[in-house]
């Protein structure tokens, strides 16, 4: 895939459209910033003003950052090669790879198990979200799992988690790492 290229028509409509999206969030950032009314904000020293105004520019870049990663997660889920990405980006597969390391082959993960406390419990990747929930069984029969609309952000939280399940439903007592006990 070839990068596109765009007209200087487009590239004047395309920066219109910017600046028109910027201006009432650098107006808001920059009213909060200071505590003056929205209406005087752009009326005091040039030079605040233009670094108000490039502050805005950062926060849009971060967000633009931020989208652009999630298209390439999206390509990648899709079937997009490291190839193919960088080559929509205008960079090598190499490039494409550091860029977006997480966008491409991130197929499904094979269960974890753990066996602690004399129960088990199973770590599991929720694809496509990249979260992670957990099911378990404790040694007391009681079954457990983590609740299905806020899965964990990462295979240790899960794990975390699911550990404390596993000792709450555990038999006998409890060896803590200082070689104490408890019930």
């Amino acid at each position: 895939m070839v990068t596109p290229e765009i007209t200087p028509e487009e590239r004047s409509a395309l920066d219109k459209a910017l600046l028109d999206a910027l201006t009432p969030l650098a107006s808001a950032l920059r009213a909060r910033a200071t505590g003056l009314p929205e209406e005087r904000v752009w009326s005091e020293d040039p030079v605040e003003v233009a670094l108000s105004v490039l502050a805005t520019w950062k926060v849009v870049d971060t967000r633009v950052g931020h989208l652009t990663a999630t298209a390439a997660g999206t390509a990648g889920a899709c079937g997009a090669s490291y190839e193919r990405l960088g080559a929509a980006w205008g960079i090598t597969r190499q490039g494409a790879r550091k860029k977006w390391p997480d966008a491409v082959g991130r197929g499904p993960v094979a269960p974890v198990v753990l066996e602690l406390f004399g129960g088990r419990a199973e770590l599991i990747d929720d694809q496509p979200s990249g979260r992670w929930r957990w099911t378990g069984l404790g040694a007391d029969g009681t079954r457990g799992a983590a609740d299905p609309g806020t899965p964990s952000a990462t295979k240790e939280e899960a794990a975390a988690y699911a550990g404390a399940f596993l000792r709450e439903h555990g038999t006998g007592p409890v060896q803590d790492p200082s070689g104490r006990s408890s019930a």
